[in-house]
């Protein structure tokens, strides 16, 4: 037994069979003949001079020697994994990848990314709309745009303009509850997709902000921002809307903030990827876009008297 490593083929093909415990399993994700497996993990197992399975009748157990052996190939073809696609993505500067929530990339991201691939047609630009927590050095993605409070170590974070929120309605909601008293009466809409913001950026806080003594619980709830704002598009009801997920609806005249009082969540969107990879080309010229888009609609914010929520609940 020496100890040099024994081949690659053999070690994946064990990593393979080692965690889903079956070597027809293992056959099928290597994309190999179960009898070609076998003969893989049985070379392995010569290298080594012990086995590293037990062969059952139906099944398959690790042996001492193969739970020994497990974790660490499991871990090393992972590390090789994220080492090949980081080399991967140094030699390419015409593919980008971003991950948003699914409310941004259908209020905001999408009805604007035709400027961007008009400007940058050399860019294969790739979105994937979803809130997973993902792992830049591991899932193929190139720019992650998440909206919260941070805790990005070891991350490029840029961080943009914090959120604020006000009621938005269409036009004729706003002629029949034109106070914000009146909105008692009014069916409200709840975006709990931002329940986890502290302090609270809800419609108990707004009234608070204007002075209504109201701390309204019932109406529509949606779990998605966009659904939110869409049934509010749609007649269902006023929702309190978050200042990038209106914007558009707010510019086109579907929805209307007829009150000019609004409360500044302290959540703001980030802008993420690896230390070093925001001078990528293309990731710079994302960047650049993202930036220069937000401060476009810079300027409706002085519309509104916007109160910090930390000060709305010293009022």
């Amino acid at each position: 037994m020496g100890d040099y490593l024994p081949p690659l083929t053999a070690l994946r093909a064990f990593d393979a069979a080692a965690r889903h415990m079956s070597f027809a399993k293992a056959a099928k994700e290597l994309r190999v003949t179960p009898a070609a497996l076998s003969f893989q993990i049985k070379s392995l197992e010569e290298h080594l001079g012990r086995p590293l399975f037990h062969r059952l009748n139906r099944a398959v157990e690790l042996t001492e020697a193969g739970r020994a052996l497990a974790p660490g190939a499991t871990e090393g073809f992972a590390a090789l994994q994220t080492a090949w696609q980081a080399a991967r993505r140094q030699g390419n500067d015409t593919s980008l990848t971003v991950t948003a929530g699914p409310a941004l990339t259908a209020k905001w991201l999408a009805p604007r990314l035709y400027d961007f691939a008009r400007a940058h047609p050399e860019i294969d630009l790739k979105f994937s709309a979803t809130l997973r927590i993902m792992d830049l050095e591991r899932d193929d993605v190139d720019v992650a745009i998440r909206f919260g409070y941070g805790g990005d170590e070891g991350l490029y974070s840029l961080q943009v303009r914090k959120e604020w929120l006000t009621p938005v309605m269409t036009p004729d909601l706003a002629e029949q509850f034109p106070t914000p008293d009146s909105l008692r009466d009014a069916p409200l809409i709840f975006d709990d997709s931002i329940a986890f913001l502290q302090p609270p950026s809800d419609w108990p806080t707004w009234f608070r902000a204007v002075g209504v003594d109201y701390a309204p619980t019932h109406g529509a709830h949606f779990s998605n921002a966009d659904h939110a704002i869409d049934a509010a598009v749609a007649g269902v009801g006023v929702v309190l809307g978050r200042r990038a997920m209106i914007l558009k609806d707010l510019t086109e005249g579907r929805l209307v903030a007829p009150f000019k009082t609004a409360i500044e969540t302290q959540g703001r969107f980030r802008f993420l990827c690896l230390p070093g990879a925001e001078n990528r080309p293309q990731i710079t010229a994302f960047r650049d876009w993202f930036m220069a888009e937000i401060e476009k609609t810079a300027h409706i914010s002085d519309e509104f008297n916007i109160i910090p929520v930390q000060e709305v609940q010293s009022l």
